[in-house]
């Protein structure tokens, strides 16, 4: 018994002693779970629960429940980077993170009255807002400050959600959520991936190196910010389909800036084009749908942002991070090669399927179970790494 508490004891002190092993886990658990049970509900198998709108909670449980941990588990490891201070680590951690695992319990459905259940999940948001905002402006990392804002917008996002949820009119605030997650992929997936890319080329002797940030990319980051406010407020409106348009083509071109096609050697850097790929291709889809809603259907442009660029773009940082942090190569092997392609594929079908010509219920199965099925790769392959200490 002695030994079983020791390990218990060990297991629990490593989990909690950086930002991304619980929550870069639990995100991935996160994945795994709440979207079969929402094709259980899709594909007619488990019944809705009352007063629930089921659509609703998947995208809000993706949004504000994947998501959000991923996100915590990136920015809680890289903000110390950032500031220079010690990292959050130990009780304050996991008490930040049960915030996020009674949102989490607090959201299944039928099991808690409206409003002590929106409280509940509204928590974490606010509280990561808190502490984000409070190790940047103590740090004096001013650079980092749109990073505080989007994170607010996220949480206020969410709020939105809650309060609007129960009337069937909080569709707003979902796409404000994606908005934010687009943003955040634009602005710090525009750093991470010439970056890294830029260092991987370098090791091996490339002459020319992805470019650097300048006033192309500022221009960028505006034009996509301005489309993603009109398309939140007036998501079919001309003025959003214009800008949408324009946006997308600006982050297609940002993306070829970036040289990713000479990174074909090595997939831990392929798969972070091939994320941010996706953002260009859902701004371009959405502008598109707005112009002509029966030729393209928002729900392809919304699942290309979702599934494709939240997807990949967050699994392509939590392997990078997890790999780089528990002292292991800088490398994707065959397994994670394969958690990479579920996703990807996972993607594909579920932005495809529209004009696929196939039942869209079996497609809309197959495609989820495909993208689930990555983090549950992610789960059995780096789930041992975040629960062990580094080099073990």
């Amino acid at each position: 018994m002695e030994v079983r508490r020791r390990a218990g004891r060990s297991v629990g002190a490593v989990l909690f002693a950086e930002g991304f092993r619980p929550f870069f886990l639990a995100a991935a658990i996160q994945a795994l779970l709440a979207l079969p049970l929402w094709l259980l509900i899709f594909s007619g198998r488990l019944d809705p629960p009352p007063a629930v709108d089921p659509a609703a909670w998947h995208a809000h449980e993706m949004l504000f429940g994947y998501l959000a941990a991923a996100l915590a588990g990136f920015l809680l490891t890289a903000v110390p980077n950032w500031t220079g201070r010690l990292p959050i680590s130990g009780l304050p951690l996991a008490g930040l993170f049960s915030l996020w695992l009674l949102g989490r319990v607090a959201q299944l459905p039928g099991l808690l009255p409206g409003a002590p259940s929106a409280v509940l999940d509204v928590l974490f948001l606010l509280a990561l807002a808190a502490v984000i905002w409070r190790e940047i402006l103590a740090g004096r990392n001013l650079r980092n400050l749109p990073i505080c804002l989007l994170v607010t917008c996220f949480a206020a996002a969410n709020v939105g959600f809650h309060l609007l949820a129960r009337e069937g009119d909080a569709a707003g605030f979902l796409r404000g959520g994606i908005a934010v997650a687009a943003l955040l992929i634009a602005l710090v997936g525009g750093r991470v991936v010439p970056s890294f890319t830029r260092n991987w080329m370098a090791k091996r002797g490339e002459a020319k190196l992805p470019q650097p940030f300048g006033g192309f990319d500022k221009a960028c980051l505006a034009v996509t910010a301005a489309a993603l406010a009109f398309w939140v407020l007036q998501p079919l409106g001309r003025p959003a389909a214009l800008l949408m348009i324009a946006a997308g083509l600006l982050q297609l071109l940002r993306l070829l800036r970036w040289r990713g096609w000479r990174s074909l050697a090595e997939p831990l850097v392929l798969v972070l084009h091939l994320g941010y790929a996706w953002l260009p291709l859902g701004l371009l889809l959405l502008g598109l749908a707005a112009l002509d809603p029966e030729a393209v259907p928002q729900s392809s442009g919304l699942h290309a942002l979702t599934a494709g660029a939240v997807g990949l773009m967050t699994l392509a940082i939590m392997t990078r991070a997890t790999l780089g942090h528990t002292g292991r190569p800088l490398t994707a092997g065959p397994a994670t090669q394969a958690i990479y392609a579920l996703v990807l594929i996972g993607a594909l079908l579920r932005v495809a399927a529209p004009w696929l010509p196939f039942e869209q219920t079996a497609v809309l199965v197959i495609s989820g179970l495909l993208w689930s099925g990555g983090f549950l790769g992610f789960v059995l392959v780096y789930g041992p790494m975040l629960l062990r200490r580094r080099g073990a």
